[in-house]
């Protein structure tokens, strides 16, 4: 019995063996079998060449045009070569349209810096009346503050729009008679090419200060001509605290 119970030990573990030769021998077929259909896979792989571009779209490129196909040796040298190519074509793609995006950038600011526009002057630095005349004059500012664009002269008194465009236009109008009681008209007229547009004005016999101020938002065209009148008997004085200012900039460009 002792025998036979020996005989079947050794029957069993002989098939346990074979068993687990068989299992691992199956198993390295199928590593095999994948191993092979991965190593297919890639060759498929690498012997595509794509080129992409910057909008997600890619064309095949030619087979023949592929060294992997033809010279095997070089194909790893070949491949970077071209990824390189690619590389190198990309960046050029980017450096060109940053150029574009840099001369636009430029166009703007330049449009930018033409289209300021804005003056603001007063009568004089030193005492000056200017009035009443027998009939309408233009005033002319003599002192300036800021003239961006020259758009204003000191020689005739207007502004010319340098564009087209919405314009805020201001004028306040100052005098002084000397003396309470004394008649005294401080008013001007602020006129669009000739046209009056705005009449501050201020008859007072109350006091010896009278003062007035208008403040428009208009639209301008390239050219225009903006200045201010002085009416036939109507009276201004200023000295340096520059009571009497003329003022206009330009809100947006319309051109």
């Amino acid at each position: 019995m002792r025998g036979e119970a020996i005989k079947l030990s050794s029957i069993k573990s002989l098939c346990s063996t074979s068993i687990y030769r068989t299992v691992l021998d199956v198993r390295n077929f199928l590593l095999l079998v994948l191993a092979l259909v991965i190593l297919s896979l890639l060759g498929c792989a690498l012997g595509q060449d794509r080129i992409f571009s910057w909008s997600g779209n890619d064309s095949q490129v030619d087979a023949s045009d592929n060294a992997c196909l033809t010279d095997t040796v070089s194909c790893g040298c070949c491949l970077m070569q071209k990824q390189m190519w690619k590389l190198e074509m990309f960046f050029n793609l980017t450096l060109n349209e940053l150029q574009r995006n840099l001369e636009t950038a430029h166009s703007v600011l330049n449009n930018i810096r033409a289209s300021r526009s804005a003056f603001s002057v007063a009568l004089t630095d030193t005492r000056l009346c200017v009035g009443p005349n027998r009939e309408d004059s233009v005033v002319k500012y003599s002192s300036v503050f800021v003239n961006l664009g020259d758009g204003y002269s000191i020689d005739t008194g207007a502004f010319v729009a340098p564009r087209s465009g919405v314009y805020s236009l201001a004028l306040t109008v100052y005098s002084d008679s000397g003396s309470p009681g004394v008649a005294l008209a401080a008013c001007a007229r602020l006129r669009l090419n000739g046209r009056t547009i705005a009449s501050p004005n201020e008859t007072n016999l109350q006091d010896e200060e009278d003062s007035a101020s208008a403040l428009l938002v208009v639209q301008l065209h390239a050219g225009d001509r903006v200045d201010v009148a002085l009416p036939a008997g109507c009276f201004l004085c200023d000295n340096g605290n520059h009571y009497n200012t003329f003022t206009g900039f330009l809100l947006y460009a319309t051109d």
